[in-house]
Order: structure tokens, then C-alpha cells, then sequence
């Protein structure tokens, strides 16, 4: 079974894929948008088909008390429209405090700044997939 994970930004959408057993979580791309989410529909949509996806894991960045905010509200939103236009189960993940994993991480590897901007969504999208699967196997 093969996932597709999604980090839904304000500006970006970080997607990250695992190999087809379902196992391992890689990188797989950044894409910039100016809050034009139905264009982000689309795309998914296209990388679903062209990588043959059973399933997607979209980040839930919920408050760290629990609660849910606004970012949370349209995670919440965009998954209800993902679900419109694709025939396949779409969960949702707690992704609180990924991205600063990701940065740390880029951080320990000695990226600098400008480069980590360009991937750091990437990587936390691999986290939240990967978070995702590894709760899967137990």
C-alpha cells in the first residue's frame, strides 16, 4: 500500500511518499501556492494517479493543549475536499511540532538557511507520514 503525506502550509505544501509496502517515508516535493487550494486540489490529485496512491496521511496541526485552531479547521476543510474529488481514505495525523523537528534536523546536517526553507516542509511531511506508518505497524 503505497501513502502520499501532506503538510498543508499557508504558503506551501509540503508531500512526502513511502515506498510501496507502505514501510518508509521519503521526500518527495515542495509545492508553493498563494492560498489557492483548489489549484492544490488538483495537484494532489495528479501525483495520486502518476505515483499510484492507496492512501494519504494529511498533517493536523492541532494546538499543543489539544484544541482546535483555525490552521486545524482547514487541514479539516481541504481533507473534506480531497475526499471529493479522490476515491481513496485520507487520515488525519497530529503533526504538532514537525516542522521544528524538520528544522532541527536540516540544522543538525549543517543546511544553511536558504536551503532548509526550500525543504524543511518536505521533511516534515516525511515525519508526519512516517509517525503515521510507524503507529500502522503496532
Amino acid at each position: 500500500m503505497r501513502y502520499l503525506g501532506l503538510d498543508l502550509g499557508s504558503r506551501t505544501l509540503g508531500i512526502a511518499i513511502s515506498d510501496a509496502t507502505g514501510t518508509i517515508a521519503s521526500t518527495y516535493k515542495t509545492i508553493r501556492h498563494n492560498e489557492d487550494y483548489r489549484h492544490l486540489l488538483n495537484v494532489v490529485k495528479d501525483i495520486v494517479k502518476e505515483e499510484e496512491i492507496d492512501a494519504i496521511v494529511l498533517g493536523f496541526p492541532k494546538n499543543m493543549n489539544n484544541t482546535i485552531g483555525p490552521k486545524a479547521e482547514l487541514s479539516i476543510e481541504f481533507k473534506e475536499e480531497l475526499e471529493k474529488k479522490l476515491n481513496i481514505p485520507i487520515y488525519l495525523q497530529d503533526e504538532r511540532l514537525t516542522t521544528t523537528i524538520a528544522t532541527n534536523i536540516l540544522i543538525e546536517g549543517n543546511m544553511n538557511r536558504k536551503n532548509r526553507k526550500k525543504v524543511v516542509d518536505q521533511v516534515a511531511a516525511t515525519i508526519i507520514l512516517q509517525d503515521f506508518l510507524d503507529r500502522k505497524e503496532k
